[in-house]
């Protein structure tokens, strides 16, 4: 049975990853106007892998006997200033959401829960994942100074990914 205090705690990390997809959607209309359709994709598919991982947890809280319980979700911001900018703040984002998943893991390693410390491992190895892989993409952005030819293909790179859903455990 899943305590009240993780459940709690849990139910905010759901809130936490709707409000992500918001904002990777967000995103994703930003540079569909800004004409660049590779980024707009590559923030759509995130976008997806944050509603999974939000469901993720949903269903673990119910799994657990505990109940999910949605709240108001914060309206992200719609403007930045160019690709760069953006992905310095994907970046950001994503280390606040690590951030989160470690206080998880801190409650839950404190409540002496071992399955919310066994569950909450994937997504401890999914936010290294999501940190490197901003972190390369930055990397490149900078490289190319987010503009011109090196934009252009960038840009058909970023149209290549697409959201596989995990494998069931």
């Amino acid at each position: 049975m899943l305590n009240h205090r993780l459940e709690k705690e849990l139910n905010k990390q759901v809130n936490a990853e709707l409000y992500s997809a918001y904002l990777y959607l967000s995103m994703s209309a930003y540079f569909e106007s800004i004409n660049l359709p590779g980024a707009a994709s590559w923030t759509r598919v995130q976008a997806e892998e944050e509603q999974f991982h939000a469901m993720k947890i949903f269903d673990f809280i119910n799994e657990r006997g505990g109940r999910a319980k949605l709240v108001a979700i914060e309206s992200p911001p719609v403007e930045w200033d160019g690709i760069v900018n953006v992905f310095e703040e994907i970046l950001k984002h994503e280390q606040h959401v690590t951030s989160l998943i470690y206080n998880l893991m801190d409650i839950a390693t404190e409540e002496k829960d071992y399955a919310t410390t066994a569950f909450l491992q994937w997504f401890i190895t999914e936010q290294v994942e999501e940190e490197a892989s901003v972190t390369e993409m930055l990397n490149k952005l900078q490289l190319i100074g987010g503009k011109g030819h090196g934009l252009l293909m960038l840009d058909k790179e970023l149209a290549q990914r697409t959201f596989v859903p995990p494998a069931a455990n």
